[in-house]
């Protein structure tokens, strides 16, 4: 009896190995890369949501990019974030919003007061220098590239844009737009994540005024159609999505101007995948286009203000827009598709001129909030 229970075991444990080995070799790749995702949580699109699938010779990931509009450190905001002579703190203005920025795989910001450094004097509007501490605030709340073509690039001059650039590489965040010099300005930058390869490129429309020395050019990217051109075919050449962030528009105008959609145009012509607008201090909504293969371009002519010392409705209400990057391998050939785009909306509040806090709208105002939402979003259908 003995024999025969030893017997029966031996067969038990020889059918469960086979079974265990059956699925761990014949199961299909997206019903193994499922079972280990977690949740969603509240629905939102999320870094965790990662699905890589293997399917006969075709492999598919994704990640969620997100954008935010300008950090623009006016004079009220740094005396805010001062904690003693020479030394301040912007931690707190974002803290509020640091797990909703930290959700996508890559965020990025467009720093529009140049952060120089309080070595060169801190100043406002309408010559801009922040305080060093305004980009490790950037750091702390999850911002992963900086975008630093814009019309205040200049304020601080060429020391001004070496010293915000510096900063940003000590911290390890990579900027774009602003340079310290030609091999600088040469080098793309490409980050990679879940296997996407991510290309980032800036320009601005002016610096109001002040130009670059002479032979310095590289110092800022001006939009210019010719080098966008050039630079977007060697962005494709070592990425597989290009973002480009674009300084344009007219300010505190709710719409995009004629400008504004011919350039967006051409960038999509040109393929580029995702378009960030800055500039005009209001949200603007998003829009879709189609690029001459075919496939989709999303831009996003104005993401308004995240921080900022001005006043008006309109003008303190800015956000995040996310989107999720799909890529598509079959071969040797890889495809791009944008999928599930979403809007954030953020408020920058203030008692008196203190204690600055941006805030998600939707605590605050659910109906507002879902209203700037639509607003953005009308498009997008």
């Amino acid at each position: 009896m003995k024999r025969l229970l030893l017997v029966f075991s031996g067969l038990i444990a020889i059918i469960i190995c086979f079974l265990l080995f059956y699925r761990g070799h014949f199961l299909p790749e997206t019903v193994k890369a499922a079972e280990s995702l977690p949740e969603r949580q509240n629905g939102l699109i999320q870094k965790s949501d990662i699905l890589i699938k293997k399917t006969a010779g075709i492999a598919e990931t994704s990640a969620v990019f997100s954008a935010i509009g300008d950090v623009l450190i006016h004079k009220p905001l740094y005396e805010d974030a001062e904690t003693r002579a020479g030394h301040y703190d912007f931690v707190p203005m974002f803290q509020d919003m640091k797990q909703v920025l930290s959700k996508a795989d890559l965020t990025f910001a467009n720093q529009e007061s140049i952060a120089g450094g309080a070595e060169l004097g801190l100043s406002t509007y309408p010559a801009f220098n922040s305080p060093f501490e305004i980009e490790d605030a950037l750091k702390y709340a999850g911002i992963d590239v900086a975008g630093m073509a814009n019309n205040h690039a200049l304020d601080k001059g060429e020391k001004g844009i070496v010293n915000a650039a510096s900063h940003f590489e000590m911290l390890g965040i990579p900027y774009v737009g602003a340079y310290k010099s030609p091999a600088d300005a040469g080098t793309i930058r490409v980050i990679e994540k879940n296997g996407i390869k991510f290309s980032f490129l800036a320009y601005t429309y002016s610096t109001n005024g002040y130009k670059p020395p002479k032979g310095k050019e590289y110092l800022v990217n001006y939009i210019d159609k010719k080098k966008i051109a050039k630079d977007l075919k060697e962005a494709k050449k070592v990425s597989d999505a290009v973002v480009v962030a674009m300084h344009w528009g007219t300010e505190y105008e709710r719409m995009p101007n004629s400008g504004q959609k011919e350039l967006a145009a051409f960038l999509a012509s040109q393929g580029a995948n995702l378009i960030i607008g800055s500039h005009p201090h209001v949200l603007q909504p998003a829009e879709w286009l189609t690029q001459t293969g075919g496939n989709k371009t999303l831009v996003m002519y104005s993401l308004g203000n995240f921080l900022s010392g001005q006043k008006g409705e309109y003008k303190t209400i800015g956000g995040m827009i996310s989107v999720k990057v799909k890529k598509k391998t079959e071969g040797n050939k890889v495809s791009i598709e944008l999928e599930q785009p979403d809007f954030t909306p953020a408020v920058t509040l203030h008692d008196k001129q203190h204690h600055f806090r941006v805030k998600k709208l939707q605590d605050l105002d659910k109906a507002k909030a879902d209203k700037i939402k639509r607003f953005v979003l009308q498009s997008l259908k």
